[in-house]
């Protein structure tokens, strides 16, 4: 009886606890799966990614269309309309081995973004006047663009955009997409189920995969690629650059040591002998005068004359000389030249003696790097700023560590509450006890 009392009292702190814990599990795990479904990663293209133009059958041109990039056609060999048309930063690959590799690359790309999972169905609306964040886009039949859509990275340059489209792609005139807030171009896919149609004027990015055929009317331009797998690719009056995702910028590195002189060194006068800071390396020569005693490859087999023996100065501190491999030598003839007051410390590497340090100018990368091509369309860097980019997934992570530290309070609630309600409990137990 008196058990089966006690149970009873701690039930409902245990239920609390049990309800808030699964509660935050299964939010974490949510948000964790709604974060991997907004980032869907890239479409791996493989050798098909160099390439801004391919087709199957043939590529065809009608005036001035410049293609930067590699143009290619597999299993057909027909390229015509090159000239007037340009390839530049690439090459013409008809029907040889690179094309047909790049087609079978093509075909595993297309395939895989066949394969996501779809995100929105945009089944039935016009992708005109649309602002999409990342993430895949479906349609069962046909896509139409008509006006201007935006592709939105929210500061995140990884965002990746998928279109899967049942049948035809087709943009009317004058359409355009504006990438904005990090979005690039080389994270844009079209899986396209039959053909596409730029209509003239279009400004269109991303990158096309045909199942069959592609149609660039005169004046439509391509921040992206035009890729059909099956068919044709009709080209006319078009500027169609290729483009891949930024790389990082490097950090600059230190000159290499031996090639600039540190700062304390000056030019040795003439006929006066070098200061204790440019104590020649054994096998040395006497630097010539007026010449800064830098780390010059010294003559074989040569040796400083007693004249240019280095005197410490009174109050220059000495600083040891590199060797041209990098290393510091000290000289076996001459006197000691460590000045008595030097303070004690370890010996300072080769190239903090001997090298100035380039300074990192705190530019992410891309400065004055403008994308430009492709006839007026926004550039695919503007608005990147690549230092600690704030993805969907650490939005996700913050929802959920706020959502798990509110959780957490109100399990912290109930607890008390629940302890209350167990005193309280106890305390008419006790007083049933006693009046029996």
């Amino acid at each position: 009886m008196t058990s089966s009392i006690w149970s009873c009292l701690i039930k409902p702190k245990q239920r609390a606890r049990r309800t808030v814990l699964s509660v935050t599990f299964l939010i974490l795990i949510s948000v964790a799966s709604i974060a991997h479904a907004q980032n869907p990663g890239r479409v791996v293209l493989g050798t098909a990614d160099s390439f801004a133009v391919l087709a199957g059958t043939t590529v065809t041109n009608t005036g001035p269309t410049v293609v930067t990039g590699d143009l290619g056609v597999s299993p057909g060999n027909a390229v015509t309309g090159f000239p007037p048309g340009v390839v530049q930063s690439g090459t013409i690959h008809a029907g040889d081995a690179v094309a047909a590799q790049a087609q079978q690359d093509l075909a595993a790309a297309y395939n895989d973004a066949a394969g996501r999972a779809c995100n929105t169905v945009l089944t039935g609306q016009d992708l005109g006047g649309l602002t999409l964040t990342q993430g895949v886009y479906c349609f069962a039949s046909t896509a139409q663009l008509t006006g201007t859509l935006t592709l939105d990275a929210q500061g995140n340059p990884d965002a990746v955009f998928i279109f899967q489209i049942g049948s035809a792609l087709t943009t009317a005139s004058g359409s355009r997409i504006n990438l904005i807030n990090g979005a690039q171009a080389c994270n844009v896919f079209w899986q396209v189920g039959s053909s596409a149609t730029l209509g003239t004027t279009t400004q269109f990015a991303g990158t096309i995969m045909a199942l069959t055929s592609i149609t660039a009317n005169t004046d439509a331009n391509i921040l992206g690629r035009a890729l059909a797998r099956n068919g044709a690719t009709t080209l006319d009056s078009n500027d169609i650059t290729r483009q891949s995702c930024a790389a990082a910028q490097p950090t600059p590195t230190p000159t290499p040591a031996g090639t600039t002189p540190a700062p304390t060194q000056s030019a040795t006068p003439p006929g006066s002998s070098p200061s204790p800071g440019a104590s020649p390396a054994p096998g040395g020569t006497t630097p010539p005068p007026g010449a800064s005693p830098g780390p010059a490859s010294p003559s074989p087999g040569s040796s400083p004359p007693p004249s240019a023996s280095p005197t410490p100065g009174p109050t220059t501190e000495p600083q040891p000389s590199p060797s041209p491999g990098g290393t510091v030598l000290p000289s076996p003839s001459a006197s000691p030249t460590v000045a008595p007051t030097q303070a004690p410390g370890p010996t300072p590497s080769p190239s903090s003696t001997t090298v100035i340090p380039a300074p990192d100018d705190g530019d992410g990368g891309g400065g004055g790097n403008d994308g430009g091509g492709g006839g007026g369309l926004p550039d695919e860097n503007d608005g990147v700023t690549p230092q600690l980019p704030v993805t969907g997934s650490s939005r996700a992570l913050e929802a959920a560590l706020v959502i798990s530290l509110e959780l957490m309070l109100l399990g912290f609630y109930f607890d008390r509450r629940g302890e209350m309600l167990n005193r309280r409990a106890r305390a008419r137990h006790g007083r049933s006890r006693r009046a029996f």
